[in-house]
This record gives structure tokens, C-alpha cells and sequence, in this order.
């Protein structure tokens, strides 16, 4: 817990640019907070004491931490400000008194407040920039073993209750131990009998509210646990809304969200249960204190040895005590929250990163020659090889087309070359030089990817295109959807190339996104090209349109297609046909079809001639 807590802590880095300003304010706020009851005695002495004489003072005694000595400072102020004894004017200098402690108090509360907001927002934006930065960078296999609703939840909910744990802390350090040193110095100033008493008080509340907060960190943990699976709910839901109502699903989804929302509601009420009996224990608490110190503070007075104001002031000093403990404590409640959702926060910080560059990475500047598959293995999850001893080359220039039976491993294949994996064995180099040699950012600069799943964003259709080159002219994007075939339709969108096109580009039909994608590779003209069933989810209409884009796309690249409708691809340079992560056959259409092997049934079972 502690080893969390202090990483957590580490996000609030330089700690020291706001710590030390805070402190100072902490402590001036406590110190003319305190102040500000102590005003109470002469104020009520002038007013109600029949018995009460002004004694002027020309010269202030030695520093003490007594009632005495502030109504001989007070009595000081006075006898240099006015010539002779007049209650009005009593009454007055205090006014200005208690005004000019409150502003100095609420200014030292206010700056303190500021510094805290200040650390409070530039740690959460450090947190998220973080979080999101090492999301980011995660190896590509990390997102098929996670909930993306859970790592949203990760990124908003349990960043924003770390932050309020991390930041809290120097309150719960400076501001209110300062405000219970400062009621228990003054307390002791008026009547040392009654604040022995109520020290002793205090332990027994922060005991009692203690072991309240204690039971809350089990609760925490699991109730942002059911926030990511609500998050991640939704967002399934979002996305699947017509798969959803095609299959008249939408009663089960209610339900399913209904059960995650009612257990997180019981989970919070829980929480909210133990976190809500602290502050009504510790008033009843602190009420019943009172009582006894009216009983034993009146028989002080009676006694002579307190004065009814003195006595009324530790009353008010009393009361005020209770909330800065009662804070205190409660800030405990938000660290065991904020551990929680830090160790969620830390799967992912602790989680293994995208592959590596090497130190020594060179860059890549272009194929020249060949790419060489050489003996390559790979698995995901170190048992079953999806990839097993596949050894090929492709050269300048050719096409080479994977086919085969879904599941071989043609995918994962087409995903080892821009280093999304590392071959667990063997090795793939392009022109003699092994691909991990290369860095990363360098390799697919010269690549391009366009997949079967089309990923487009909630922005226009010029920025969707211009995401294959940032900073093209709109000229050249315009070029880019020529040669995609998609500047007929684009410019048949209401407000052309700056038209929305929605979320994943939902306002446009299938044919008309996967033509985006192939105008934003086309626009960063690769020197390599993966298509992974590009055209597979088309109709015929739009196939065609695709086809003829894809067709353009390739002219003068080297490329690998990865082919579901083998139609598109009987002119490829090079066929190898991929069956349970081997080689089974390798060669053109042609002496494929002569041999009569898995490739001619795949054409036979596709009516092709």
C-alpha cells in the first residue's frame, strides 16, 4: 500500500514548487484562523463584564502563550491609539482587528487554495498525459487481451480519484494539522484544565471514524472495477447498436447494463454508507464533549479561575476543532480510493511496452532490393504457433498474394512486417539487414496498411486523407482521392472535402470508407503495401470501384495482398497459399491451377475460371 501510494506521489513531481508555498499559507491560515476566536473574550469582557477596567499599558512584557498576554497586547494597541478609556472606541479597534485578521486569514486561505488547484490540474494532466502516451505505446496484441471501456475507465475515472488522493496530501500534511496545533495552543492559552481534557478527546474520535475508513479500500477497488465494465458496456453498445437491434438484442443489453449499474450503485452506497457515518459520529461525538465541558468548564468559572468570556470562547474554539480532525481523517478515506484505482492505473503503466528499438537502430530509407521471410515462427501466447518455419522472399516491385483457409495465419504474417510482432524464431530482413535493426517510426514511414476493417475518425474527409501525410497542400489530397476513385462522391457531400463523416465514418457506405483509406495511403506513396482482404466485405458495385483503386495503388510498389475473393489476385507476381501457419503451395495462378492442389479447390469452390 505504502510502495503505491508513493509512486502515486511521484506524479506530483516537482513537489517542492508547490509544497513549500503551501505550507506557508497553511500556517498563516491557521494562525489568524485561531486568532480570530481569541477576539471573542475581550469582545464579550467589553460588552457584558460590569466588572471590567481598562488598564493601559506603555511597554509590552516577554512573549507568552497565554490569555493574559493577548489582552496585554491588545490593551497596548489601544493605550497608543486612543488618550483615554472609552468603550465605543474598544469596540472599534476590535472591528478593525477582527476584519483585518479574517482578510489576512481568508487570503492565506484563498492563496492556499489556489496552489492546491494549481497542483491538482497539472497533475491530472501529467497523470492522462501518461496514461494515454503508455497506452499508446503498447505492443498491438495488449488490446486483444483488454476491454477498451476498462482502459477508458482507467484514463478518466481512476486518473481524477488518484489525483484528488495525490493532492490531498499536503493537506491532510500541512493545513489541518496546522488548524488543530493552532485550537489546541489557544484552547491551552485560555484553560489548561479543559484543553488536557480535550486533547485526550481526540484520539478516541480519530479511532472510532479510523476504523470506518479502514473498510472502504475492498469496496474502492471493486467499484472501479464495475466502472470499466459499465464504460466498456457502453461503449460495445455504441458501436453494435445495429447488430443489436438487427437481432432484437436490446432487451438483453438493457438487462446486462441494468445488473453492472445496480451493483455499482450498491458498491457506491456501501462506500458512501461508512463515508457519511464519520461526520455525523464525530459530531454527536464532539456535542457530547461539549456537554461535559459546559459541566466542568461552569464549575471553573464558578470557581473564579476562568472568566465567563474565556470560557465561551474555548466553547467556540472547541466546536471548531472537531472539523479539521474530522477532515483529517477523511482524507485517509480518499488515499485507501486512490490506491485502489492506482494499482488499476499501474496494470497499464507496469504492462510490457510496444517492442523496443535497439539503440543502435539505423533507418530505414526505402526497399532497393528484397524482402526475405526467413524460417519464421510466432506465438502469441508462447504454446500454439500461429506462424510455423515460413520461409519466402518478395522483390522489388512484386505483388505477393497469402491465401488460404481462414485461421492460417496470413494476418499475422502481413503483421510481422511492420513490426507490430517480433517472429518469435527466425527472422525477416529487408535488403540483407534484419527488420528488428531497424527503428520502428523509420520502417512504416515507408508502409501502408489497408485493411478489410477501415478505421476512419470523427473528422472531415480532408483530415481523414491527410492523416497518410500530415501537411499536404489540399491539392495533393484532392490528387490522393482522384487516383482512389472518391472525389465523385466527395464531392457529392454537402460540404465536400470538409464534410463530417461521423463516427468511424458512419455517414458513409462501405465502399465509399475503404476508398478513404486507400486515398490516404495513396497519399503517403509507400514503398511497401498491405492489403489485408481489402475488398472482402464489398458488394459487386463497389468492389470494382475499390479494385480499380487498389489497382492504381499498386502500380510500382511492392506489395502484399492478402486475398479472400482470389479473383483479385490471378495477376499477382507470386501466390503463396498459407494452411495452418505453413507454406502448402507457392507459384503463379497459373502453375497453381496445374497443380490441382488447396489453391484450385479454393478456385473451384469460388466458381472461378
Amino acid at each position: 500500500m505504502f510502495k503505491t501510494y508513493m509512486r502515486l506521489l511521484g506524479f506530483a513531481r516537482p513537489i517542492k514548487k508547490y509544497a513549500i508555498p503551501y505550507f506557508f499559507y497553511s500556517l498563516l491560515y491557521a494562525l489568524f484562523n485561531s486568532l480570530t476566536f481569541m477576539l471573542i473574550i475581550p469582545i464579550l469582557n467589553t460588552m457584558f463584564d460590569a466588572n471590567y477596567s481598562f488598564e493601559y499599558v506603555d511597554k509590552l512584557p516577554p512573549v507568552e502563550f497565554n490569555q493574559e498576554y493577548l489582552t496585554t497586547l491588545f490593551n497596548f494597541t489601544y493605550s497608543h491609539l486612543f488618550q483615554e478609556y472609552d468603550r465605543q472606541n474598544v469596540l472599534l479597534l476590535l472591528a478593525v482587528i477582527a476584519i483585518i485578521i479574517s482578510f489576512l486569514s481568508n487570503l492565506f486561505r484563498y492563496l492556499g487554495a489556489w496552489t492546491m488547484e494549481n497542483m491538482r490540474t497539472r497533475t491530472l494532466q501529467k497523470m492522462r498525459n501518461e496514461m494515454f502516451s503508455r497506452v499508446m505505446d503498447m505492443n498491438v496484441g495488449y488490446f486483444s487481451d483488454q476491454r477498451k471501456g476498462d482502459i477508458i475507465s482507467k484514463i478518466t475515472s481512476d486518473v481524477g480519484v488518484v489525483q484528488f488522493c495525490i493532492t490531498n496530501t499536503l493537506q491532510v500534511s500541512f493545513r489541518e494539522p496546522f488548524l488543530i496545533i493552532g485550537y489546541i495552543v489557544m484552547m491551552i492559552a485560555i484553560s489548561w484544565e479543559l484543553a488536557v481534557f480535550s486533547v485526550l478527546f481526540l484520539p478516541i474520535v480519530a479511532l472510532l471514524i479510523g476504523n470506518i475508513v479502514k473498510k472502504l479500500r475492498h469496496p474502492a477497488r471493486t467499484n472501479q472495477q464495475r466502472m470499466g465494465e459499465m464504460v466498456a458496456t457502453l461503449d460495445e453498445s455504441l458501436s453494435g447498436i445495429k447488430v443489436i437491434k438487427s437481432y432484437n438484442a436490446t432487451d438483453y443489453i438493457k438487462q446486462k447494463y441494468y445488473d453492472i449499474s445496480e451493483d455499482l450503485a450498491r458498491l457506491t452506497l456501501s462506500m458512501a454508507r461508512r463515508q457519511q457515518l464519520a461526520s455525523p459520529m464525530s459530531e454527536f461525538l464532539g456535542i457530547t464533549a461539549v456537554g461535559v465541558i459546559l459541566v466542568f468548564g461552569g464549575s471553573l468559572v464558578a470557581a473564579g479561575s476562568l472568566d465567563p468570556g474565556g470560557f465561551i470562547a474555548f466553547v467556540a474554539i472547541f466546536s471548531q476543532i472537531t472539523r479539521p480532525v474530522r477532515t483529517f481523517i477523511d482524507q485517509f478515506a480518499n488515499i485507501n480510493q486512490g490506491i485502489a484505482a492506482g494499482e488499476r492505473i499501474f496494470s497499464i503503466i507496469d504492462s510490457k511496452p510496444e517492442i523496443q528499438d535497439k539503440p543502435d537502430a539505423r533507418e530505414f530509407t526505402g526497399l532497393k532490393d528484397r524482402i526475405e521471410f526467413r524460417n519464421v515462427h510466432f506465438s502469441y501466447d508462447g504454446s500454439r504457433e500461429v506462424i510455423d518455419g515460413i520461409s519466402f522472399e518478395i522483390r522489388h516491385g512484386q505483388t505477393v498474394a497469402l491465401v488460404g483457409p481462414s485461421g492460417g495465419g496470413k494476418s499475422t504474417l502481413s503483421e510481422l512486417l511492420p513490426r507490430f510482432y517480433d517472429p518469435t524464431a527466425g527472422d525477416i530482413l529487408i535488403d540483407g539487414v534484419s527488420l528488428r535493426d531497424y527503428s520502428q517510426e523509420s520502417i512504416r514511414a515507408h508502409m501502408s496498411v489497408v485493411a478489410q476493417d477501415t478505421v476512419l475518425f470523427n473528422d472531415t474527409i480532408e483530415h481523414n486523407i491527410a492523416m497518410g501525410r500530415r501537411g499536404a497542400s489540399p491539392e495533393e489530397v484532392v490528387e490522393a482521392a482522384r487516383v482512389a476513385n472518391a472525389d465523385d462522391f466527395i464531392r457529392e457531400c454537402p460540404e465536400g472535402y470538409d464534410t463530417n463523416i461521423g463516427d468511424r465514418g458512419v455517414k458513409l457506405s462501405g465502399g465509399q470508407r475503404q476508398r478513404l483509406s486507400i486515398a490516404r495511403a495513396v497519399l503517403k506513396n509507400p514503398d511497401i503495401l498491405i492489403l489485408d482482404e481489402a475488398t472482402s466485405a464489398l458488394d459487386t458495385e463497389s468492389e470494382k470501384l475499390v479494385q480499380d483503386a487498389l489497382n492504381n495503388l499498386l502500380k510500382g510498389r511492392t506489395s502484399v495482398v492478402i486475398a479472400h475473393r482470389l479473383s483479385t489476385i490471378h495477376n499477382a507476381d507470386q501466390i503463396i497459399v498459407i494452411d495452418h501457419g505453413r507454406i502448402a503451395e507457392q507459384g503463379t495462378h497459373a502453375e497453381l491451377m496445374e497443380r490441382n492442389g488447396i489453391y484450385a479447390k479454393l478456385i473451384e469452390m469460388q466458381s472461378f475460371d
